[in-house]
């Protein structure tokens, strides 16, 4: 494996993928891109993707088996763990493998069950397949890459109207929080109607939604945009103080046009 971090971070990684590979039921684990980044940024984080199939150690046994660890919490729903070695911010990730298949069958059929998806977004496979494989048990990995990256033309087309249908959803409320002057709703609605509207586009060229943090690069080099997205969607994002609101409503009903006529 050619790791692309920083040593103490590959060292770090290697000493925690040495605990998580000694659990039975863990298939493979992948790295996510964050972990690529300089330690000092501060979207850092060594964020490991475990995939298993039957169960996972207890938080106890997971806290006390992760090495010089501080600061452990779990998640609600014992799905994710966090804390720091050292200066590092670690996260690890619990995906049951079934599920993984669930969704994957949701995505393959695009039939009525595809809300199901709708409704949490596609970065888990965006993960599945831009995470770096660090151990893999069999070929399980490789056979659900396979399958992503097959999934037919229904799904890409159902899925960019759900996010079309969202986008125009907060589009409207943009403009009713605009009139009844609710800065409160204008904001929700503001950044919901930018997301929807990157998704819509995502799905359009055939794209998982990547993390949040990489929608401002990604979507601007997709191969398929309106004509004049980029500027309008950099001014869009302009603080509010440089943008008044009904300026930034009037750029929104631009690109949300744009979108509606590829």
């Amino acid at each position: 494996m050619k790791y692309t971090m920083k040593p103490k971070v590959r060292e770090l990684a290697d000493r925690i993928l040495a605990v998580i590979t000694a659990w039975d039921s863990v298939e493979c684990v992948c790295l996510n891109e964050a972990a690529t980044a300089d330690t000092l940024d501060p979207y850092f984080a060594l964020i490991l993707d475990v995939y298993y199939t039957d169960g996972i150690p207890s938080t106890a046994q997971r806290a006390a088996a992760f090495p010089d660890n501080a600061a452990f919490e779990t998640s609600p729903t014992n799905s994710k763990d966090r804390f720091l070695v050292g200066d590092l911010p670690v996260r690890i990730e619990y995906k049951r493998v079934s599920r993984i298949e669930e969704q994957v069958g949701y995505a393959e059929r695009s039939g009525s069950e595809l809300w199901k998806i709708r409704d949490s977004g596609t970065y888990v496979f965006y993960r599945l397949l831009n995470g770096i494989p660090l151990y893999q048990r069999g070929e399980w990995l490789a056979s659900i890459k396979t399958r992503l990256g097959a999934l037919a033309d229904d799904f890409w087309v159902r899925m960019r109207s759900f996010y079309q249908s969202s986008m125009e959803h907060y589009l409207s409320d943009l403009g009713a929080s605009l009139a009844q002057e609710d800065s409160f709703n204008y904001l929700v609605s503001s950044a919901s109607f930018i997301k929807y509207a990157c998704s819509a586009l995502f799905m359009e060229n055939g794209r998982f939604e990547p993390s949040h943090r990489a929608y401002f690069d990604q979507v601007t080099r997709l191969p398929t945009l309106p004509e004049g997205f980029a500027g309008r969607f950099e001014s869009y994002l302009r603080a509010d103080s440089e943008l008044p609101p009904d300026r930034k409503y009037e750029i929104a009903k631009l690109i949300a046009r744009s979108i509606v006529g590829l």
